[in-house]
């Protein structure tokens, strides 16, 4: 599959919350370099990240335009993340169901038609104002 198609197929699986086909789409030891944080290595890390961020955030990504190299093996995704702020999350504000409106961006390596990396990039500092530190 190429990059475009998978990463478009990426978030479509993430804004329907079928995690199984999100999960599909992962290579076994994909890298997940999270946004001001560090960098996690395997499906069952990624697994667990998710757990703990559907806990905490419900999210629906729009205004997604993808990019790609023309060999298919890199790409990059710019969205807007709709959000709501479901349950406290360390070391940021308390949650109380606070919405938020947030452009983002992703960078990704496709390989064997899987992410085998993905790199997520938004401004923590405009999220935490939106939801009131």
């Amino acid at each position: 599959m190429p990059a475009k198609e998978t990463i478009r197929a990426y978030y479509d699986a993430f804004n329907r919350q079928d995690m199984e086909a999100f999960f599909d789409l992962l290579h076994d030891d994909v890298i997940h370099d999270i946004n001001q944080g560090g960098r996690q290595v395997g499906k069952d890390a990624f697994r667990d990240f998710m757990a703990h961020m559907n806990r905490c955030y419900r999210e629906t990504l729009t205004d997604i335009v993808i990019m790609s190299n023309d060999d298919g093996t890199r790409g990059s995704a710019e969205f807007v993340v709709n959000g709501q702020y479901l349950a406290s999350d360390e070391g940021l504000p308390e949650a109380n169901g606070q919405t938020y409106v947030l452009p983002a961006g992703a960078f990704f390596e496709i390989r064997e038609g899987k992410v085998a990396r993905i790199s997520n990039t938004y401004n923590l500092n405009d999220w935490i104002a939106q939801v009131g530190a």
